[in-house]
């Protein structure tokens, strides 16, 4: 047979098959081996800085009230509220560092001060400064597919005079460098110290109203180049805001809307300076006056306030709740674009502040007020909404926790210090997690436990700033957080012997598996447990 009667004849057979077998049974498409998989979730990690736990509405409200140490904050924040009503909330949440830079370093690489090179704020005058060669949360999510943005303050970069006199960006101390153009952040440029983040937008100094600010979007600095200062004159929590609704919208191709995002937006506000001129006062007249608050105490309603030192409440809860108005506008818009829904949206803060608890004010203590701080998990996609978690949650539980809910738990580097609550988020196999029964405490002069109901703290003859060396034990404490909420008594530690035993032993076991100079130097032993 020719070979074009044989093409023919085979063509013919083939179609009266065909049609015989549609005749007969129905045509299923062809199985293929790829399949749809689902959506990552986008992750929004909002850091504000200086946020006490307590400084919030709904620590007021019947469910939440029985789980205060002492009494919540009279602080209206109806959206941070709306978070928390519909997410899970973590009531021991800690900063186990609580300083803005070593929190910092700690939350953006899961790892304690020793192995991410935080131990004190980065300053002009410290070589303290976040590590280039370790991974950091927004290097692994970019590697993961991610679109990455930051917006906010940053603080975990070496400061360096690499500037020209106007605060432009020169990369060299040789003329017209030579010049800091802050003392205490600073610039970070492009390249490893940005780990990984595409959208940069810097913010820096804590004049809330006048901030610094450096960016790779000149669309956003009126045209100026990454490196050159942008001053804006905004407050920066509405500047910001509105910067981050832009960037979801892709109003200047900032994005691959192909991909999900990651944004971390780290909010100054309410860090202070508390004045006037550095606080919303139009949130101030309408919430705290005196009209409604005639008296501090009314506002400083914690038995342990110093009503003289504390006199700065009604700015300070001033600035939250206009915080919580721009993060309220952020979120609104993530529902008006459909991403709310598969949004992991989480809230804390670097560290407390304690408006006037123990005659103090700020942080870098080991008393309740500086060291709790909010946690937050908002995904109504998979979340279980109303939770109430209890677990001992450090700082260096976000990132592996963050990376597991959104699906990327195997690439969770082993240099992680943190432990993943994913599975106690999601509200599956909760009896399998283990809790730990203490967080380990840091300060640049003193270590610590914080249990669910003790803080141990052990101090060295220095002041957390120095750089010398304190060989001496100062004084070594215990809190009894729950007879106790504000903390008004010390306890010795031969006062409770077998509660002491134990945290101590805690301590001497988180020493070692953070790898802490006082366990290299087993600093304290005839008191500190050391494991063998």
């Amino acid at each position: 047979m020719r070979p074009k009667a044989t093409i023919l004849c085979f063509s013919i057979i083939s179609v009266l098959l065909f049609n015989c077998r549609t005749k007969t049974e129905k045509i299923e498409p062809a199985k293929t081996h790829t399949s749809v998989t689902e959506k990552k979730p986008n992750i929004l990690i909002i850091y504000v800085d200086q946020l006490r736990r307590y400084s919030a509405g709904f620590w007021s409200e019947k469910k939440y009230k029985d789980h205060v140490q002492g009494r919540p904050d009279p602080v209206i924040t109806p959206h941070i509220d709306k978070l928390a009503k519909n997410g899970a909330v973590f009531t021991n949440a800690v900063s186990n560092y609580p300083l803005c830079s070593p929190a910092r370093g700690m939350l953006l690489s899961g790892m304690y001060p020793e192995q991410n090179g935080i131990w004190n704020n980065c300053r002009k005058d410290r070589d303290d400064s976040l590590r280039d060669d370790i991974p950091t949360m927004t290097d692994l999510f970019y590697q993961a597919g991610y679109n990455t943005a930051y917006f906010g303050k940053t603080h975990w970069h070496k400061n360096d005079p690499l500037f020209d006199e106007n605060s432009t960006y020169i990369g060299t101390t040789a003329a017209p460098g030579g010049h800091y153009m802050n003392t205490y952040d600073t610039y970070i440029p492009p390249g490893k110290s940005r780990h990984s983040i595409e959208y940069w937008y810097q913010s820096i100094r804590d004049l809330h109203y006048d901030p610094l600010v450096y960016s790779n979007d000149s669309s956003a600095i009126l045209g100026k180049k990454d490196g050159e200062l942008h001053k804006p004159k905004i407050f920066s929590p509405k500047n910001e805001a509105r910067l981050i609704q832009s960037y979801l919208q892709n109003e200047n191709a900032m994005r691959d809307t192909l991909k999900p995002f990651f944004i971390m937006w780290s909010i100054n506000p309410p860090h202070n300076p508390w004045s006037n001129s550095n606080t919303d006062m139009e949130s101030l007249k309408k919430n705290y006056d005196v009209d409604k608050f005639p008296q501090i105490d009314s506002l400083l309603v914690r038995e342990n306030a110093d009503f003289k030192v504390g006199n700065y409440a009604r700015h300070y809860f001033a600035n939250v709740t206009s915080v919580d108005n721009y993060i309220g506008e952020v979120l609104y818009h993530l529902e008006e674009i459909d991403e709310l829904d598969n949004t992991i949206v989480i809230l804390s803060a670097d560290h407390g502040e304690m408006l006037g608890s123990h005659s103090r004010k700020g942080k870098n203590t080991f008393e309740t007020e500086s060291l709790t701080v909010p946690l937050i998990i908002h995904w109504p996609k998979k979340l279980k909404d109303g939770q109430i978690n209890d677990v001992l949650f450090s700082v260096t539980d976000i990132l592996p926790t963050t990376m597991a809910m959104a699906g990327l738990k195997d690439q969770i580097p082993d240099s992680v210090e943190g432990k993943d609550f994913s599975k106690l988020v999601l509200n599956t196999s909760v009896s399998t997690i283990k809790k730990p029964e203490g967080v380990l405490l840091l300060l640049g002069n003193s270590r610590g436990i914080l249990s669910e109901r003790y803080t141990l703290c052990l101090k060295q003859n220095k002041k957390p700033w120095d750089t010398k060396e304190g060989r001496e034990l100062e004084t070594a404490y215990l809190y009894d957080n729950t007879e106790d909420p504000y903390q008004l008594t010390k306890i010795e530690l031969d006062q409770l012997p077998e509660v002491s035993n134990a945290l101590l032993t805690i301590l001497g076991k988180e020493l070692k598996r953070t790898n802490d100079p006082w366990y290299q130097k087993r600093l304290f032993s005839n008191i500190i447990v050391y494991p063998n």
